[in-house]
């Protein structure tokens, strides 16, 4: 299986209102230096229906970068209930 494809499954796995950083997501995907391949996969989402790519956020809290734009990624975010915190993703919506 690719790493992509990897990236994808375990994306997917991710429960609404929750998240996971690009590090957590890359240790699953079985290469754990590998946060920004997997930043780059998610630009790449082929299916982001099934697979949440905005449930992904930076390891600093910050939400980070979106295909569609961090503006959407933050208002999909909100419509599942994780909201930010001085421009941060508390603690408590992470795996």
């Amino acid at each position: 299986m690719k790493f992509s494809e990897r990236v994808y499954r375990e994306t997917s796995l991710i429960p609404r209102g929750r998240v996971a950083t690009y590090s957590h997501i890359a240790r699953r995907a079985g290469s754990p230096g590998a946060s920004r391949v997997v930043g780059n996969a998610l630009n790449k989402n082929p299916n982001p229906g099934r697979v949440p790519c905005h449930r992904v956020v930076r390891s600093d809290r910050r939400p980070g970068g979106f295909a569609s734009g961090t503006r959407e990624k933050i208002n999909l975010l909100k419509k599942e209930g994780v909201l930010l915190d001085n421009g941060k993703i508390p603690e408590r919506f992470f795996l």
